[in-house]
């Protein structure tokens, strides 16, 4: 006979068991669903019996699952006695404010109540770094729970509790023989936290063989804050979430031209902020600075140079309808630039390679570094279709955002017909395409070309507004081939976007053929007046 209720046949006939498990703490419910490789029902049911005895044996019998209560008990006191000697040691040498006392007097009261409702909820709960430090895995923790987190909640409770008996003696002098500090545990059992500046050394030597020279530079420069906020002595243990709120209110004051004004650049973190008269950098560079002092914190912990995390959940709100954010350029404003690239009636285009590079631009979609490092030999031909194949290799110095960056995207017709191939061959005798754009450890071989355009050539045309520089017409690219219904994936894979989904990730794998791609860039308009 079988057991209709723990099992089901697939549409190939083969039978599968389904045993539910207990909820969870989040209300959830599932099931544990096992092919038993058979499509005879007798042999279905047999295993299902099987299956249904061992696993209410598991229900019933508590003891076989999850970690034992003596396990439990042991991993929480050693996780919170190594904690507890670090809140000692702080209070030795510095004290804890009023406001600290108060808050962690009012969380010890907290777990007293829900140690009492014999509540799984996580909150004051550390449960991530807990089952980091103390090696419990997820199954363990999830097979153990409620006891595991009544245990962790008592074990937070008692620490408190220790620290604020610890608080209490010094709000007071004795006058006894016994100091009133002597009934305090010795200084800490944990090993020191480790200085600020030697660490973010250490952090960027290890990343450093992953990361662009540009982006070392940029992550080196947004760290040194951290390093003139605190010095590069200070231990990341004695750095607190009050001080990480700290450094945010002073990123949130920073100009944005402290590091192209000499003025600024010369002067003091704190004094820096106090300036008047200049912008502040954008939200979105904030929580730049933000991510990059979280990842710092996040590898601190991991390799034991602090004993906690800062920075998560801090980033700040992103302004609405920014006034700096890029945008598409207008049908009319295109059409403009075509017509001043095309035939410099204002005499503003004296270069042709700001021509070339700003035609490729608004034909391609491709990154204004794509552009310029592109040599001679990127420009190719397979049939009859031409094509940029953009790439990182050849020139050390060449450079790719992303590995879905490497693609190659074909010429739109408009192109040819005026001539960019004739200034391709013009360019064969040496190796790069945009051989006048010198190289800058900054700005890569796009420099140039967009102070040129962003300085010069948009405002002279009359186009200087925020949001509107020579990225915007990648985004003016993007734009119109989704108004001229092209699929979203090749989209993606013309502009160098990753694809995303099953389909694209896992089974699309060989992507887009060059036809599909010149279709797709043949939807551009020429961005001829009508």
């Amino acid at each position: 006979m079988m057991l209709s209720s723990y099992l089901c046949p697939s549409r190939h006939g083969i039978f599968y068991f389904r045993w539910p498990i207990p909820l969870s703490p989040d209300g959830k419910r599932t099931t544990v669903r096992i092919s038993l490789r058979t499509r005879c029902p007798d042999r279905a049911g047999t295993l299902a019996r099987h299956l249904a005895s061992c696993g209410q044996l598991l229900r019933e019998n508590d003891s076989l699952a999850g970690l034992r209560q003596n396990e439990i008990r042991v991993k929480v006191q050693a996780y919170f006695k190594a904690h507890l000697n670090q809140y000692l040691d702080w209070l030795d040498r510095r004290g804890m404010s009023k406001n600290a006392l108060a808050d962690a007097r009012e969380e010890m009261l907290d777990h007293d109540c829900l140690v009492d409702l014999e509540s799984v909820n996580p909150q004051y709960l550390p449960i991530a770094r807990f089952k980091s430090k103390m090696d419990v895995s997820d199954a363990d923790w999830d097979a153990s729970l409620p006891r595991i987190a009544i245990e962790l909640r008592k074990g937070r409770r008692d620490m408190l509790r220790r620290v604020l008996e610890a608080a209490e003696r010094l709000e007071h002098y004795s006058y006894e023989d016994t100091p009133a500090i002597a009934s305090a545990p010795p200084a800490p059992a944990a090993p020191a936290s480790s200085p600020l500046g030697a660490a973010i050394e250490e952090f960027i030597a290890e990343h450093s063989r992953q990361w662009a020279d540009k982006t070392i530079g940029q992550n080196r420069a947004y760290l040194n804050i951290l390093v003139e906020h605190f010095g590069p002595d200070r231990l990341l243990g004695t750095i607190t979430k009050q001080d990480a709120n700290e450094v945010k209110k002073v990123l949130q004051a920073l100009p944005a031209s402290r590091n192209t004004k000499p003025k600024l650049k010369a002067m003091p973190l704190m004094q820096v902020i106090q300036e008047p008269g200049h912008n502040k950098i954008a939200p979105k560079t904030i929580n730049s600075h933000i991510q990059m002092f979280k990842s710092f914190f996040d590898w601190a912990e991991r390799h034991g140079h602090t004993p906690h995390t800062l920075f998560d959940s801090m980033k700040v709100a992103k302004a609405k309808n920014s006034k700096t954010e890029r945008k598409p350029f207008s049908p009319d404003q295109a059409c403009l630039l075509y017509n001043e690239l095309t035939e410099n009636p204002s005499g503003l285009v004296r270069i042709d390679s700001h021509k070339w590079g700003m035609l490729l631009g608004m034909f391609t979609g491709a990154r204004l570094n794509e552009i310029c490092q592109l040599d001679v030999s990127d420009v190719q031909v397979n049939g009859d279709i031409w094509f940029l194949n953009i790439t990182d290799e050849g020139d050390d110095n060449k450079r790719l955002k992303t590995t879905a960056g490497r693609r190659k995207v074909p010429l739109h017709s408009e192109l040819i017909s005026i001539g960019f191939l004739d200034f391709v061959e013009s360019r064969k005798s040496g190796m790069r395409l945009f051989s006048d754009y010198s190289y800058s450890a900054n700005g890569g071989y796009g420099r140039n070309l967009g102070r040129w355009c962003n300085e010069s050539f948009l405002p002279k045309l009359g186009m200087k507004e925020p949001g509107l520089v020579f990225h915007s017409l990648r985004h003016t690219v993007v734009t119109r081939l989704s108004q001229a219904s092209v699929p979203e994936p090749i989209i993606q894979c013309l502009v160098g976007h990753a694809r995303s989904g099953v389909t694209q990730e896992v089974y699309n794998r060989e992507g887009f053929t060059l036809v599909q791609l010149q279709e797709a860039v043949d939807c551009l308009a020429p961005h001829k007046k009508s």
